[in-house]
């Protein structure tokens, strides 16, 4: 039950409602889509490794948010979240973001996009549908178990369709723990928003890139944050995409949107994420459009469409 609002409360910026909180996470995942695309054109031109990207990432996303929590005329009331508890919270959610960009980036670099981005997408909903159930009680019902099992369907048909995937132990390794850390930050931030103990997103956003940061930075500087190209000025401007439209835009509308969505339904909402990316291969990269492609497509989007419409007639 959310708690009362007082007059401390009631200077910080409301919770969305639920409908526009399944718009922000639509768009978080669309934004995330190219993401995929943007990192996979700067392994080609410059050589950084998979965590000084997720470093870079991160550290310019942390820079445009607190841009624009400096220039956000809405007033923010100081939390009334224990100290103690803020941090351990904003601590376990930028340690879950690491591991969760940094993960996904190595399952690529080792067993191929098409394996990484399935077991990511597709053992992320399964840990947390299980973490929602032990921690908090949610339950999908039979229709929200047929959508979930159609979108991950989708997804295997999306990605695994044309054939030709290498599976390597190592590389599902890697996948497994981003989809844990993705796991970890839903759940997260769902625990906290379902009875009002959110707080301001955008500084929760905010802290979570800077502990992000912090923990990405040796790794970085083991690999090598300094980039060493020909291509230096198409490498800043894909770094600078990067870190604005599916880190800082996305991430600010993600924490916002799954603080008041159940976690199921934002599991299967950021499924969106292969199906944008899918999108780009077609239109921008030249890539042949496939009858898997269009099944997969259609099943996530299918299934996406019937959890949004579910979720928002429980809610009303």
């Amino acid at each position: 039950m959310p708690a009362v609002p007082s007059a401390e409360s009631s200077l910080a910026a409301p919770e969305p409602p639920v409908a526009r909180g399944l718009l922000y996470l639509i768009v978080a995942g669309v934004a995330w889509g190219t993401a995929g695309a943007a990192a996979s054109l700067v392994f080609r031109v410059s050589d950084l490794g998979p965590a000084a990207l997720s470093f870079w990432r991160c550290a310019g996303g942390l820079v445009l948010l607190l841009a624009a929590r400096l220039f956000r005329r809405t007033p923010v009331a100081a939390s009334r979240e224990p100290r103690g508890r803020k941090a351990v919270r904003l601590a376990v959610l930028g340690l879950a973001l690491a591991v969760f960009q940094t993960a996904y980036f190595a399952a690529v670099g080792v067993t191929g996009l098409a394996v990484a981005t399935v077991v990511t997408l597709g053992a992320g909903p399964v840990l947390i549908a299980v973490g929602a159930r032990l921690l908090m009680g949610e339950r999908l019902g039979a229709g929200g178990l047929v959508a979930v099992g159609g979108a991950l369907a989708g997804l295997a048909v999306l990605v695994l369709g044309g054939g030709g995937a290498t599976v390597r132990p190592a590389g599902v390794a890697w996948a497994v723990a981003s989809a844990a850390g993705y796991a970890v930050m839903t759940l997260l931030t769902r625990w906290f928003g379902r009875d009002g103990r959110s707080g301001d997103q955008l500084g929760t956003t905010v802290g979570t890139f800077a502990v992000a940061s912090l923990a990405l930075l040796p790794f970085g500087a083991a690999e090598g944050l300094v980039v060493r190209t020909d291509h230096v000025l198409e490498t800043l401007g894909l770094l600078a995409y990067v870190a604005s439209v599916p880190t800082a835009l996305a991430y600010a509308l993600y924490f916002a949107g799954a603080a008041v969505v159940r976690s199921a339904t934002v599991s299967v909402i950021m499924l969106l994420e292969p199906v944008g990316a899918a999108l780009i291969a077609v239109t921008l990269l030249g890539e042949r459009l496939t009858a898997a492609t269009v099944a997969g497509t259609a099943l996530m989007l299918a299934a996406v469409a019937g959890l949004a419409v579910a979720e928002a007639r429980s809610t009303a």
